[in-house]
Protein backbone atom coordinates (compact mmCIF):
# COMPACT_ATOMS: atom_id res chain seq x y z
CA UNK A 1 0.00 0.00 0.00
CA UNK A 2 2.91 2.36 0.77
CA UNK A 3 6.33 2.10 -0.83
CA UNK A 4 9.29 4.46 -0.87
CA UNK A 5 12.61 4.05 -2.65
CA UNK A 6 15.58 6.22 -1.67
CA UNK A 7 13.18 9.00 -0.73
CA UNK A 8 15.02 12.25 -0.14
CA UNK A 9 14.06 15.76 0.92
CA UNK A 10 16.35 18.75 1.35
CA UNK A 11 15.55 22.30 2.42
CA UNK A 12 17.47 25.51 1.90
CA UNK A 13 18.39 27.54 4.96
CA UNK A 14 19.75 31.06 4.51
CA UNK A 15 22.49 30.58 7.07
CA UNK A 16 23.23 26.87 6.92
CA UNK A 17 22.59 26.23 3.24
CA UNK A 18 21.11 22.88 2.18
CA UNK A 19 19.68 20.74 4.99
CA UNK A 20 19.05 17.07 4.23
CA UNK A 21 15.92 16.26 6.26
CA UNK A 22 15.26 12.85 4.68
CA UNK A 23 18.20 10.89 3.33
CA UNK A 24 17.45 7.91 1.07
CA UNK A 25 14.60 6.31 3.01
CA UNK A 26 13.23 3.05 1.58
CA UNK A 27 10.34 1.27 3.28
CA UNK A 28 7.16 -0.69 2.58
CA UNK A 29 3.89 -0.90 4.48
CA UNK A 30 1.30 -3.53 3.61
CA UNK A 31 -2.50 -3.27 3.86
CA UNK A 32 -3.74 -3.99 7.37
CA UNK A 33 -0.41 -3.09 8.98
CA UNK A 34 0.43 -0.50 11.60
CA UNK A 35 3.91 0.81 10.90
CA UNK A 36 5.52 2.71 13.76
CA UNK A 37 7.84 5.46 12.56
CA UNK A 38 10.03 6.51 15.48
CA UNK A 39 12.60 9.22 15.87
CA UNK A 40 13.69 12.08 18.09
CA UNK A 41 12.55 15.62 17.31
CA UNK A 42 14.16 16.71 14.06
CA UNK A 43 14.99 13.15 12.97
CA UNK A 44 12.96 13.42 9.77
CA UNK A 45 9.90 11.32 10.57
CA UNK A 46 7.36 14.14 10.17
CA UNK A 47 8.96 15.12 6.86
CA UNK A 48 8.55 11.53 5.62
CA UNK A 49 4.88 11.60 6.59
CA UNK A 50 4.34 14.97 4.90
CA UNK A 51 5.95 13.61 1.74
CA UNK A 52 3.61 10.61 1.75
CA UNK A 53 0.61 12.89 2.26
CA UNK A 54 1.76 15.04 -0.72
CA UNK A 55 2.03 18.15 1.45
CA UNK A 56 5.60 18.64 0.18
CA UNK A 57 7.45 17.27 -2.85
CA UNK A 58 10.50 15.03 -2.61
CA UNK A 59 13.91 16.22 -3.75
CA UNK A 60 14.83 12.74 -4.91
CA UNK A 61 13.77 9.12 -4.90
CA UNK A 62 10.17 8.00 -5.22
CA UNK A 63 7.09 7.08 -3.20
CA UNK A 64 3.77 5.50 -4.03
CA UNK A 65 0.57 5.20 -2.02
CA UNK A 66 -2.02 2.71 -3.22
CA UNK A 67 -0.09 2.40 -6.47
CA UNK A 68 -0.16 6.16 -7.13
CA UNK A 69 3.00 8.23 -7.33
CA UNK A 70 3.06 11.07 -4.78
CA UNK A 71 4.27 13.54 -7.41
CA UNK A 72 2.58 12.50 -10.66
CA UNK A 73 -0.72 11.36 -9.08
CA UNK A 74 -0.91 13.62 -6.01
CA UNK A 75 -4.70 14.08 -6.21
CA UNK A 76 -5.27 10.31 -6.31
CA UNK A 77 -2.95 9.87 -3.33
CA UNK A 78 -4.84 12.51 -1.31
CA UNK A 79 -8.13 10.68 -1.93
CA UNK A 80 -6.66 7.60 -0.24
CA UNK A 81 -4.89 9.29 2.68
CA UNK A 82 -5.99 10.80 5.96
CA UNK A 83 -3.20 12.77 7.65
CA UNK A 84 -3.41 13.92 11.25
CA UNK A 85 -0.63 16.39 11.99
CA UNK A 86 0.44 17.24 15.52
CA UNK A 87 0.00 20.96 14.86
CA UNK A 88 -3.43 20.83 13.19
CA UNK A 89 -5.84 23.48 14.46
CA UNK A 90 -9.65 23.65 14.43
CA UNK A 91 -12.05 26.45 13.53
CA UNK A 92 -13.04 27.60 17.00
CA UNK A 93 -16.42 29.09 16.13
CA UNK A 94 -17.63 25.98 14.31
CA UNK A 95 -19.11 22.99 16.09
CA UNK A 96 -17.38 19.62 15.87
CA UNK A 97 -20.13 18.44 13.52
CA UNK A 98 -19.69 21.49 11.28
CA UNK A 99 -15.93 20.96 11.06
CA UNK A 100 -16.35 17.31 10.07
CA UNK A 101 -19.10 18.23 7.61
CA UNK A 102 -16.91 20.88 5.98
CA UNK A 103 -14.07 18.44 5.37
CA UNK A 104 -16.48 15.76 4.19
CA UNK A 105 -17.87 18.14 1.59
CA UNK A 106 -14.34 19.05 0.50
CA UNK A 107 -13.81 15.34 -0.16
CA UNK A 108 -16.97 15.08 -2.26
CA UNK A 109 -19.28 13.23 0.14
CA UNK A 110 -23.01 13.62 -0.45
CA UNK A 111 -25.36 14.71 2.33
CA UNK A 112 -26.78 11.27 3.15
CA UNK A 113 -23.38 9.63 2.99
CA UNK A 114 -21.89 12.36 5.15
CA UNK A 115 -24.58 12.09 7.82
CA UNK A 116 -24.04 8.35 8.07
CA UNK A 117 -20.27 8.76 8.18
CA UNK A 118 -20.39 11.38 10.94
CA UNK A 119 -22.72 9.20 12.99
CA UNK A 120 -20.36 6.23 12.62
CA UNK A 121 -17.27 8.25 13.57
CA UNK A 122 -19.07 9.81 16.52
CA UNK A 123 -19.91 6.32 17.76
CA UNK A 124 -16.42 4.95 17.19
CA UNK A 125 -14.76 7.93 18.91
CA UNK A 126 -17.44 8.52 21.57
CA UNK A 127 -18.25 12.02 20.29
CA UNK A 128 -22.06 12.16 20.46
CA UNK A 129 -21.97 14.18 23.67
CA UNK A 130 -20.13 17.14 22.12
CA UNK A 131 -20.81 16.99 18.37
CA UNK A 132 -22.85 20.19 18.45
CA UNK A 133 -20.58 22.21 20.73
CA UNK A 134 -18.23 24.86 19.37
CA UNK A 135 -14.64 23.75 19.10
CA UNK A 136 -13.40 26.73 21.11
CA UNK A 137 -15.13 25.26 24.18
CA UNK A 138 -13.91 21.68 23.81
CA UNK A 139 -11.32 19.95 25.96
CA UNK A 140 -7.98 18.88 24.46
CA UNK A 141 -9.20 15.30 24.10
CA UNK A 142 -12.45 16.38 22.44
CA UNK A 143 -10.53 18.55 19.99
CA UNK A 144 -8.22 15.67 19.13
CA UNK A 145 -11.15 13.35 18.50
CA UNK A 146 -12.68 16.00 16.24
CA UNK A 147 -9.39 16.31 14.36
CA UNK A 148 -9.25 12.55 13.89
CA UNK A 149 -12.85 12.45 12.69
CA UNK A 150 -12.32 15.17 10.10
CA UNK A 151 -9.14 13.42 8.95
CA UNK A 152 -11.00 10.13 8.42
CA UNK A 153 -14.38 11.40 7.23
CA UNK A 154 -13.74 10.27 3.63
CA UNK A 155 -12.88 6.76 4.88
CA UNK A 156 -9.31 6.64 3.53
CA UNK A 157 -7.46 3.39 3.00
CA UNK A 158 -4.26 4.88 4.44
CA UNK A 159 -4.04 6.80 7.70
CA UNK A 160 -1.03 8.75 8.93
CA UNK A 161 -1.00 9.74 12.60
CA UNK A 162 1.64 12.14 13.90
CA UNK A 163 1.63 12.11 17.73
CA UNK A 164 -2.15 11.47 18.03
CA UNK A 165 -2.13 11.08 21.83
CA UNK A 166 0.19 13.98 22.65
CA UNK A 167 -1.04 15.89 25.70
CA UNK A 168 -4.08 13.69 26.27
CA UNK A 169 -5.25 12.15 29.52
CA UNK A 170 -4.89 8.40 29.98
CA UNK A 171 -8.52 7.59 29.25
CA UNK A 172 -8.68 9.54 26.00
CA UNK A 173 -5.29 8.26 24.87
CA UNK A 174 -6.42 4.67 25.45
CA UNK A 175 -9.58 5.29 23.44
CA UNK A 176 -7.58 6.63 20.49
CA UNK A 177 -5.12 3.73 20.64
CA UNK A 178 -8.06 1.32 20.56
CA UNK A 179 -9.56 3.21 17.62
CA UNK A 180 -6.29 2.83 15.70
CA UNK A 181 -6.25 -0.87 16.53
CA UNK A 182 -9.79 -1.18 15.17
CA UNK A 183 -8.70 0.52 11.94
CA UNK A 184 -6.14 -2.24 11.42
CA UNK A 185 -8.87 -4.82 11.97
CA UNK A 186 -10.79 -3.17 9.11
CA UNK A 187 -7.81 -3.66 6.81
CA UNK A 188 -6.58 -0.08 6.77
CA UNK A 189 -2.92 0.81 6.48
CA UNK A 190 -1.55 2.99 9.27
CA UNK A 191 1.67 4.92 9.78
CA UNK A 192 1.91 5.82 13.44
CA UNK A 193 4.44 8.23 14.91
CA UNK A 194 4.74 8.64 18.66
CA UNK A 195 7.19 9.18 21.49
CA UNK A 196 5.10 6.88 23.70
CA UNK A 197 7.03 3.62 23.53
CA UNK A 198 4.31 1.62 25.30
CA UNK A 199 1.97 2.55 22.42
CA UNK A 200 4.52 1.18 19.97
CA UNK A 201 4.68 -2.09 21.87
CA UNK A 202 0.88 -2.39 21.92
CA UNK A 203 0.11 -1.34 18.36
CA UNK A 204 2.84 -1.68 15.80
CA UNK A 205 3.33 -4.65 13.49
CA UNK A 206 6.57 -3.22 12.12
CA UNK A 207 8.78 -0.43 13.39
CA UNK A 208 11.17 1.90 11.60
CA UNK A 209 13.68 4.00 13.53
CA UNK A 210 14.83 7.15 11.76
CA UNK A 211 17.69 9.38 12.86
CA UNK A 212 19.47 12.15 11.02
CA UNK A 213 17.12 11.62 8.09
CA UNK A 214 18.15 7.98 7.64
CA UNK A 215 16.24 4.80 8.40
CA UNK A 216 18.64 3.09 10.79
CA UNK A 217 16.64 -0.03 11.62
CA UNK A 218 13.40 -1.70 10.64
CA UNK A 219 11.58 -4.83 11.74
CA UNK A 220 9.08 -6.31 14.14
CA UNK A 221 9.38 -5.55 17.83
CA UNK A 222 10.83 -9.01 18.40
CA UNK A 223 13.39 -8.57 15.62
CA UNK A 224 14.56 -5.24 17.02
CA UNK A 225 14.80 -6.75 20.51
CA UNK A 226 16.95 -9.56 19.18
CA UNK A 227 19.15 -7.13 17.26
CA UNK A 228 19.86 -4.95 20.29
CA UNK A 229 19.65 -7.48 23.10
CA UNK A 230 17.15 -5.23 24.90
CA UNK A 231 13.55 -6.03 25.91
CA UNK A 232 12.29 -2.55 26.73
CA UNK A 233 11.32 -0.54 23.61
CA UNK A 234 12.84 2.64 24.99
CA UNK A 235 16.16 0.87 25.46
CA UNK A 236 15.91 -0.62 21.96
CA UNK A 237 15.43 2.88 20.55
CA UNK A 238 18.30 4.41 22.52
CA UNK A 239 20.64 1.55 21.61
CA UNK A 240 19.95 1.94 17.86
CA UNK A 241 20.31 5.71 17.65
CA UNK A 242 23.26 5.53 20.02
CA UNK A 243 25.04 3.21 17.61
CA UNK A 244 24.55 5.81 14.90
CA UNK A 245 25.91 8.62 17.07
CA UNK A 246 28.95 6.70 18.29
CA UNK A 247 32.27 7.72 16.67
Amino acid sequence: MISTHLLTKSFQDRRRGAILAVDGVSLEVRPGQIYGLLGANGAGKTTVMRLLATLIRPSGGSATVGGHDVVRDAAAVRSKVGFLAASTALYGRLTAREVITYFGELNGLGRAQLRARIDQLATDLDMHGFLDRRCEGLSTGMKQKTSIARTLVHDPAVMIFDEPTLGLDVTTARAIVQFVRNCRAMGKTVIYSTHMMHEVEKLCDRIGIIHGGRLLAEGTLQELRQRTGEDDMEEVFIRIIGQREAP
